[in-house]
């Protein structure tokens, strides 16, 4: 199963703790269930009390939820019913809990996840969320908003093998067994490699796990997804916390992530990987990612999701790390982090999604921003994207019968004039996915309200829509063809056959 030599007595507890949580119903479902909304809201907003009352009085099920969710400290008595047949002892000398007089507290969060293939249980260290405790330098984190994101971003079509860099606690690799054959995961950290074997052993899941930085362990190796949530935040060339710092200057993680993952790529093959970039005075941010790829062979869409003020993400990540930036001893990381920001220039830092796609062709990046809020997953929504670049290669689309997909809508923007309404804006609006809309004028408004599935193509539409309009119909098609390939990589429109 692993390259590495992880604790053998933590994998070897953690198949009997899986008979424990399947017996007590320590589950996704269980637990939502036993807390109720309300409660298990706040167990998302980090608040144990509401946690703890809708627990108590619940059997081995709330125990457990006391135990490994809230890191109580519980009767010894009452967590050795709700880990049989794992006895105390055992759970003790694989480091999973460590006792206390009569009461007994876990050493790890052990928490109960469901991405859409049945519950899987993650082992990671606890953040001091519900319990304030400090942050090791090699902390194992668990399940957090950037692996949610990562998740729910990430293609789930079949496919043979699956490579997760910077596993950590494993939550990629997990995921990843619901929808590949194989699935190889590495990290560079000896506590990760321990920590996500505990999760793969608790799963009844075979996943191989090789130990060593970034893409090393795979050496001449290739595969169909990579996924990546690595350590991606940016500042100086230091590593305090391994779970988030790389060690590379400002975004560097993000660049050798970028620029090296198209090697370990199948033909036709894709990666999603989470990453982050500076925004440099006087520059444009898609020419600084847009660098970090090759000139062939590659297809990529980045999507930044969000951009921050140097000084909001130096206090988020202070925090983060268990650092007051109100306290005056953390105040000199505030201010060398700020000054190295300075320094190079630093104005924001964006961050998002990177879909990459490996072809035989010149490299086509479509680098955008998505900062607008939209509920459905991104999920498959890169493959389409490459589905329908692919289309695009292969048609022009003046010759081309289009029609709207059926989600898109048009919006029309007016605002108060001298004489009433005056219009400000047109607008076509995908009503799923990302949620994408596109700015038009009136005459393109007229364009789309033209196309059928059985109508005539978008060259023909064209000229009509010229004449009736006085217009060059070569000129009209010169704005026409920028505005239709926009369109058909958003998904607003698509080819009628």
């Amino acid at each position: 199963m692993t390259s590495h030599d992880c604790s053998s007595s933590l994998v070897a507890a953690c198949s009997r703790l899986r008979l424990a949580f399947e017996a007590n119903g320590y589950d996704a479902d269980g637990v939502l269930r036993l807390l109720g909304d309300d409660a298990h809201a706040a167990l998302g907003r980090s608040e144990p009390v509401p946690v703890r009352n809708a627990s108590r009085g619940s059997g081995a099920l709330g125990v457990l939820v006391r135990l490994f969710l809230l890191v109580d400290d519980c009767p010894e008595a009452e967590v050795a019913e709700a880990i049989a047949p794992l006895t105390v002892t055992d759970a003790i000398a694989a480091g999973i809990v460590v006792r206390t007089g009569s009461t007994v507290r876990t050493l790890l969060d052990i928490r109960p996840l469901d991405a859409g293939h049945g519950t899987r249980w993650i082992v990671s260290d606890p953040d001091g969320s519900m319990r304030v405790a400090d942050t090791a330098a090699d902390h194992v984190l668990g399940v957090g908003q950037a692996s949610l994101s990562l998740l729910r971003g990430t293609p789930t079509s079949p496919v043979s093998s699956v490579l997760d860099v910077g596993t950590g606690c494993g939550v990629q690799a997990v995921h990843a067994c619901g929808y590949a054959d194989r699935v190889t995961a590495t990290d560079i950290s000896p506590r990760s490699m321990d920590l996500a074997a505990a999760t793969m052993a608790l799963n009844g899941l075979d996943v191989e796990l090789l130990h060593g930085s970034w893409f090393e362990p795979v050496a001449g190796r290739t595969f169909d997804r990579v996924v990546a949530n690595p350590p991606f935040v940016v500042g100086r060339a230091e590593v305090r916390h391994s779970y988030r710092d790389s060690g590379l200057d400002l975004d560097g993680a993000s660049a050798l992530m970028i620029g090296q993952a198209p090697q370990y790529l199948t033909p036709g093959g894709t990666a999603a990987i989470l990453a982050s970039w500076v925004h440099v005075r006087g520059e444009d941010w898609r020419a600084r990612v847009a660098s970090w790829l090759p000139e062939h062979g590659v297809d990529a869409w980045v999507v930044e999701r969000d951009v921050a003020d140097p000084a909001l993400y130096v206090g988020t990540w202070m925090r983060d790390g268990g650092l007051d930036p109100r306290d005056p001893e953390a105040a000199p990381v505030a201010q060398s982090w700020l000054d190295h920001f300075t320094a190079a220039d630093v104005e924001g830092i964006g961050f998002g999604f990177v879909y990459l796609r490996k072809t035989e062709l010149p490299t086509d990046l479509l680098a955008e921003e998505l900062t607008h809020g939209f509920s459905d997953p991104l999920g498959n929504e890169p493959l389409e994207y490459f589905a329908r670049l692919d289309w695009l290669r292969e048609h022009d689309v003046l010759d081309s019968v289009l029609t709207l997909d059926p989600d898109t809508a048009l919006e029309r923007v007016y605002l108060p004039g001298a004489e009433g309404w005056s219009p400000v804006a047109v607008r076509v609006h995908r009503g799923n996915g990302p949620q994408w809309q596109h700015e038009i004028d009136e005459l393109g408004a007229a364009l789309l309200a033209g196309l059928r599935p059985d109508g005539l193509p978008v060259g023909e539409l064209v000229e009509l829509l010229a004449a009736a309009h006085g217009e060059d119909a070569d000129e009209l098609a010169a704005h026409a063809v920028p505005m239709m390939q926009g369109l058909v990589r958003h998904g607003l429109v698509r080819p009628a056959r």
